[in-house]
């Protein structure tokens, strides 16, 4: 495997939400929270191409993730795989990519995700619990 960053641009906008869609589903579900409608709405609030990149594996999107460059740290807004390319590595190499820039990361996941295992595994450091999300910080060694 030998994956590859590329932009995101407008057009991106609807299979990045079937993406984000197939994601999150399952979790959504079982909070009892799934909707397509918010679903759009949430991305559209957030689409910022000039953050957003995708990872491509082959030839296909697998993964796109956006990255909020604030002021001494990173904000991890979304991180979604197809559910095909989970367990594969790609995640871990993306993280390994933002965390190359050597400044602490904060994200939140959704409670009850597979997700938090992930990036509890990953060196993320819970830093708040919500109803729905829990905050998480990772800082370089």
């Amino acid at each position: 495997m030998t994956p590859t960053l590329a932009p995101v641009v407008d057009a991106d906008f609807e299979a990045m939400l079937s993406l984000r869609i197939e994601a999150l589903r399952e979790s959504l579900e079982r909070l009892g929270r799934f909707s397509p409608e918010v679903a759009r709405a949430r991305l559209q609030s957030q689409f910022r191409p000039e953050w957003m990149q995708h990872l491509v594996v082959r030839g296909e999107r697998v993964v796109y993730f956006t990255v909020e460059r604030r002021a001494g740290e990173l904000r991890l807004h979304h991180l979604y795989l197809r559910p095909e390319a989970q367990g594969r590595g790609v995640g871990a190499w993306v993280l390994d990519q933002i965390k190359s820039q050597g400044l602490p990361i904060t994200l939140a996941a959704l409670r009850d995700s597979r997700a938090n295992d992930f990036y509890r595994r990953h060196g993320f450091q819970v830093v708040e619990e919500q109803d729905f999300d829990i905050e998480y910080r990772w800082e370089a060694a």
